[in-house]
């Protein structure tokens, strides 16, 4: 049904909070640059409204700090926007906080703890080589 993919890969050693903290943000990186994946808000049987989500499905994959950087690179190397989380963003507080400690650090290092891209479905499975299925 979709033409894209939507991956996040997370570092499998975090804590459970940690990873669903990351999914959470790298998500909404997904979604900030694709207005178009907002469907139409719910309603319950009550007639109650609720937010809308995202209309494609995502995938969530897992693998040790040298694949997030292998993927952090791949996607790069072909040209594929990404939204990226790196373990120093834990200690801050806040977005510019956020953005001045991303700035300090390198595509190359091992700190790579999340990092989540949609692109054509061969191309984010040659690039997710070597994360395997969360669970």
């Amino acid at each position: 049904m979709f033409d894209t993919k939507i991956a996040i890969i997370v570092r499998e050693d975090l804590a459970t909070w940690q990873k669903l903290n990351v999914t959470a943000f790298l998500m909404s990186g997904i979604t900030g640059a694709n207005p178009d994946l907002i469907g139409k808000p719910y309603e319950d049987c009550d007639g109650n409204t609720h937010l809308p989500m995202s209309v494609q499905p995502v995938i969530v994959l897992s693998g040790a700090a040298n694949v997030l950087t292998n993927i952090r690179n791949r996607a790069r190397g072909r040209g594929v926007e990404t939204v990226a989380y790196i373990e120093e963003m834990f200690a801050t507080g806040h977005d510019d906080a956020n953005r001045s400690v991303f700035a300090e650090h390198g595509p190359d290092e091992a700190n790579t703890v999340g990092i989540a891209l949609r692109a054509d479905k061969k191309i984010v499975d040659k690039i997710t080589k070597g994360a395997k299925m969360h669970g």
